[in-house]
């Protein structure tokens, strides 16, 4: 799975009641089920030989349990910035509800009421970019998959919007770096189970 160049590896956290059943967790803090632990666990698995000169988490329990199970938990360093989006009114709710209420709505277009917009949170994952780059060597992430999707655009240069286009499963693995040299990044896996 390696390169030449640093190579940022992306784990979504493990399965949540609420991302089961398709409901907008942000903010709220709720565990890992059985089955997400168990998945964590796994995690760890895929980075037998790999060597991370750091390790980042989003300070949710979701993602930081998920980080300490796969076995790094004693080496990450927890960064507000990777928090997953602010939903605001929309914490907790499914999007099939949403939509009922707001015919046509899409997050990364139109955000939440009282929470963030798309660029609000391109801003944040931006300001991760830029840590990023002054790190020399492989970094493992884990946050949660609407901030990783928007990561993932931003990394790449897209528009925040961008992220519409990347699905992340729970407990997935994706790597970013780059092709030729450090002024052209790249999405070298994406969602891998």
């Amino acid at each position: 799975m390696s390169s030449a160049f640093p190579e940022i590896y992306l784990v979504r956290h493990g399965e949540t009641e609420w991302s089961a059943s398709g409901r907008h967790t942000g903010r709220t803090d709720i565990p890992l089920t059985a089955k997400g632990e168990e998945a964590a666990r796994v995690v760890a698995d895929r980075f037998r030989g790999l060597t991370f000169q750091a390790v980042w988490s989003s300070p949710s329990q979701r993602a930081f349990d998920t980080c300490r199970l796969a076995g790094f938990g004693e080496r990450a360093v927890k960064k507000s910035e990777l928090q997953e989006w602010d939903y605001g009114i929309y914490e907790g709710v499914t999007t099939k509800e949403i939509l009922s209420k707001r015919p046509g709505w899409q997050l990364f277009r139109d955000g939440c009421p009282d929470g963030e917009t798309a660029a609000d949170v391109g801003v944040r994952a931006d300001a991760v970019i830029a840590g990023l780059r002054a790190v020399a060597g492989n970094v493992l992430i884990f946050s949660s998959s609407h901030f990783l999707r928007v990561f993932a655009a931003r990394w790449i240069g897209l528009p925040t919007e961008g992220g519409e286009h990347f699905v992340l499963d729970t407990a997935s693995l994706s790597i970013v770096g780059y092709e030729h040299d450090l002024t052209e990044p790249v999405i070298r896996r994406w969602n891998q189970k």
